[in-house]
């Protein structure tokens, strides 16, 4: 006899796709799905309760997760596959919901998968999903689903984000060692402060001269480590949440977003990184056939960056206008000459779209080179910063034994 444990689960309505939580009895879990489904339910999560109250779901906000670039390139992936193979739509959505290893994911299939079979068309649905879905992707569904080459849409959408995952992950190995040796650089930089400081405090009180201003400071930060640590901690984790609530606001992006293209070292490649990420996306969606119009209101949020976002709307009105689309660019000091000129160029003989792709693969080849060089340049930066501090506090620690020892060779 099979015994009886209560589950909970978190399944959605398929008629509505409203998400549906609760506890049930059952024997085990594909019991517990067949109840779910027998019920209307589709199943996402069934889990055993737990006794000890640990097993609770827990969302804290700032952490949800968000759908990586690659996840998206490989769904995009598969489902031009299905979808080229000849699969309806809704065939191929079932088959994507049971092979997606993404939670986030697979819950935003499920309820596109609903509201599908209620009657919202594809992109539709996915629109009602912007956290899991970028906008780039739903128009590049939205054009390939009215124009009949929805797998080709997707295909194209695949291969975009291919080269953006492949860039981040370029960017991310390029940063981690320099990240890592800022890290342990603070470590030691507390630790000295904490633990050895005290040590030469002691020393200094014997001394009975005034200490040099870079040695009180010193011994200032020591005596106060015991509640300047944790506030400092405290204040961190503080900044971090706020900084999760408040950085997509216009308000902090108009401060954050040029000084990211001001900073040295990263400015640079910041600027590179969006350039390319505009060229493509206006590339890709202009060869989907998309007015020019529409294509540069979502390639401009696409940027990432706010300064690139106000350009990108002044070339959208100058084209309204029936102006120039080239000539905006020029006059925006975000992008680089070369941007406007081969810009102009495609414009004047009609290739836009390729003159766009061209521009989009020599800065992508750009930013590749950039991130390789990365680490080497910001190394020697750290290590002469490391360098100033760690040695500037050693010969704050010593400054009043050399000034002793200079007292009595004088005396002497």
């Amino acid at each position: 006899m099979s015994l009886i444990e209560e589950y909970t689960y978190r399944a959605v309505d398929a008629t509505g796709g409203a998400i549906v939580k609760g506890s049930i009895e059952a024997s085990s879990e594909s019991a517990v799905a067949a109840k779910l489904r027998a019920q209307g339910l589709t199943p996402l999560e069934v889990a055993l309760t737990s006794k000890t109250g640990l097993n609770r779901e827990i969302s804290i906000p700032g952490l949800q997760k968000r759908v990586k670039v690659d996840v998206l390139a490989v769904f995009a992936k598969q489902m031009a596959g299905l979808i080229n193979a000849g699969l309806p739509l809704m065939r191929t959505l079932s088959i994507l919901i049971e092979q997606a290893e993404d939670k986030t994911l697979r819950e935003a299939l499920v309820r596109v998968h609903a509201a599908v079979e209620s009657g919202t068309a594809f992109s539709g649905a996915l629109a009602q999903h912007p956290d899991v879905f970028p906008p780039l992707l739903v128009s590049m569904v939205r054009v390939g689903e009215s124009g009949g080459f929805l797998g080709q849409a997707l295909t194209t959408i695949a291969e975009t984000y291919k080269e953006e995952s492949e860039l981040q992950q370029k960017i991310t190995s390029a940063t981690t060692y320099p990240l890592i040796v800022l890290s342990i650089a603070i470590l030691g930089v507390i630790a000295m402060i904490t633990f050895v400081v005290p040590v030469f405090k002691g020393m200094f009180e014997n001394l009975g001269s005034e200490l040099p201003l870079p040695t009180q400071i010193l011994v200032t930060l020591s005596n106060n480590m015991l509640w300047i640590l944790p506030l400092t901690i405290i204040g961190g984790i503080a900044f971090w949440f706020w900084w999760v609530r408040n950085r997509t606001t216009d308000r902090v992006r108009r401060v954050v977003d040029p000084l990211k293209l001001r900073m040295p070292v990263f400015g640079p490649l910041a600027t590179k990184i969006a350039v390319a990420r505009f060229s493509r996306g206006l590339s890709m969606m202009l060869k989907a056939g998309v007015p020019l119009v529409q294509a540069l209101s979502i390639v401009g949020a696409a940027s990432n960056n706010h300064r690139i976002e106000e350009a990108v709307r002044r070339v959208q009105e100058s084209v309204k206008q029936g102006k120039s689309f080239s000539t905006p660019l020029a006059k925006a000091e975000v992008f680089p000459p070369m941007v406007s000129q081969m810009a102009a160029v495609g414009e004047e003989s009609g290739t836009l779209p390729d003159m766009l792709a061209s521009i989009a693969d020599f800065y992508e080849g750009e930013v590749k080179t950039a991130t390789e060089q990365l680490t080497s340049a910001i190394e020697p930066i750290l290590i002469v910063a490391i360098g100033i501090i760690i040695g500037g506090m050693v010969i704050s620690l010593y400054m009043p034994i050399f000034s002793i020892y200079g007292e009595l060779g004088k005396s002497g």
